[in-house]
């Protein structure tokens, strides 16, 4: 039995129809009660409750779990108590910079610590951005055909992420991966005016990516999102500190096929894109 937390996000959802998918036992982590489908066993819990996992983890052999979770040390205790034999964390590339004053940086870093020292063999996925991510323009796109982006001169090799849920799935069922780090990437890196563009082609619309100031990407980060995450991601993309550009071999190393592109990406999640019914 494959235990996966964070089981209805970007990239949980992904792992728990990928391992379903292959036949795998899979036991998926939701808040809330869900309806019965085949192939996964849908449990409540709550990562910041880790009692609340205990029964879940019965039978289990692996973990796959999300960073930044206070109650992580007595949820990896309880799995080790009940016979898991290792966990795969996803994690960020930011982990490696070592900078405890970036808020992100932080949590990812010690939820990193908390897995190596849990006694449980490890696996830490690092991926760049998230296609995914592109998902934020809908409300854009929805009044008009002109994206509004931050860091708009940033590249980076954003990565499907049904393709860190596939490295994920390889960790989480086959040896050797124990004590391995992965960054998975995209096999191109992109500028968001670049992803507009693409997007825009797929849906047969004339996208054009607006560059807002650093001061109006602010303002408007901080409407939605806590100053410390906003001031790391202003370190991470402004001052620098992290380079998301590079294209790594991870995704195909592990799992024998090349990543997605972006225009990939885009075409399967078209009719997300498209105009809704009033």
């Amino acid at each position: 039995m494959i235990l996966v937390t964070g089981a209805t996000g970007n990239v949980g959802g992904e792992v728990v129809r990928a391992l379903a998918a292959e036949g795998a036992p899979v036991r998926a982590v939701t808040r809330s009660h869900r309806a019965p489908e085949p192939g996964v066993e849908w449990v409540t819990g709550d990562l910041t409750e880790p009692e609340s996992l205990r029964p879940a983890l019965d039978g289990a052999r692996a973990l796959f779990l999300l960073p930044g979770y206070p109650g992580a040390p007595a949820l990896l205790a309880a799995a080790r108590q009940a016979g898991v034999q290792r966990v795969v964390l996803l994690s960020g590339g930011s982990a490696a910079l070592g900078d405890p004053a970036n808020a992100i940086t932080r949590y990812m870093a010690e939820s990193e610590r908390v897995v190596r020292e849990s006694g449980l063999a490890w696996t830490f996925l690092r991926p760049s951005a998230f296609m995914s991510n592109a998902f934020q323009w809908l409300p854009q796109l929805a009044a008009g055909d002109v994206v509004r982006v931050p860091f708009a001169g940033v590249r980076q090799a954003v990565v499907d992420p049904a393709d860190i849920a596939a490295v994920a799935v390889r960790a989480l069922l086959d040896d050797g991966h124990a004590e391995r780090v992965y960054q998975p990437t995209g096999p191109e890196p992109l500028l968001p005016a670049d992803r507009v563009r693409i997007l825009g082609t797929v849906l047969g619309r004339d996208l054009t990516a607006h560059a807002l100031p650093d001061d109006e990407a602010r303002a408007e980060m901080l409407r939605t999102t806590p100053e410390e995450y906003v001031d790391a991601f202003f370190d991470f993309y402004v001052t620098g500190t992290l380079d998301e550009s590079i294209v790594h071999p991870d995704v195909e190393t592990v799992t024998g096929r090349p990543p997605r592109t972006f225009h990939q990406w885009a075409q399967s999640h078209a009719t997300a894109f498209l105009p809704t019914s009033p």
